[in-house]
């Protein structure tokens, strides 16, 4: 059984940097991904960046894609995104999740992290 826990979440100012961490415990590598995924309220949740846990490739939505940056250490267990430039529209929980495909869709993630809130406000 894998467990995912999501920290770094908090408010910040707009145009602030912000890094989320995601400490995975348990059988990692049954997975080929590690997702980071965001809900903001009354919206859907969608994919903001994926990473392949075997080359370390990562991927990113256009909507945040040149402020954020994903990336995995494996010998800790440890994956991280870090948020530059962050914007009210980034405000929401977001999770980790680990999955068997390297792709943005949610239906291939079956192991999630508890979601941590992220404020962009000032």
């Amino acid at each position: 059984q894998l467990q995912l826990v999501e920290s770094g979440g908090g408010l910040v100012q707009p145009g602030g940097p912000l890094r989320l961490s995601c400490a995975a415990s348990g059988s990692i590598w049954d997975y080929y991904a590690i997702g980071w995924f965001r809900q903001a309220p009354g919206k859907e949740r969608e994919g903001v960046s994926i990473i392949s846990l075997s080359d370390g490739s990562a991927y990113y939505a256009d909507s945040v894609k040149g402020r954020f940056t994903m990336s995995r250490d494996n010998a800790k267990n440890m994956v991280y995104l870090q948020m530059n430039g962050l914007i009210s529209q980034d405000t929401a929980v977001y999770y980790c999740a680990a999955g068997r495909a390297l792709v943005f869709g949610d239906y291939a993630y079956d192991s999630w992290g508890q979601g941590t809130q992220v404020t962009v406000s000032s």
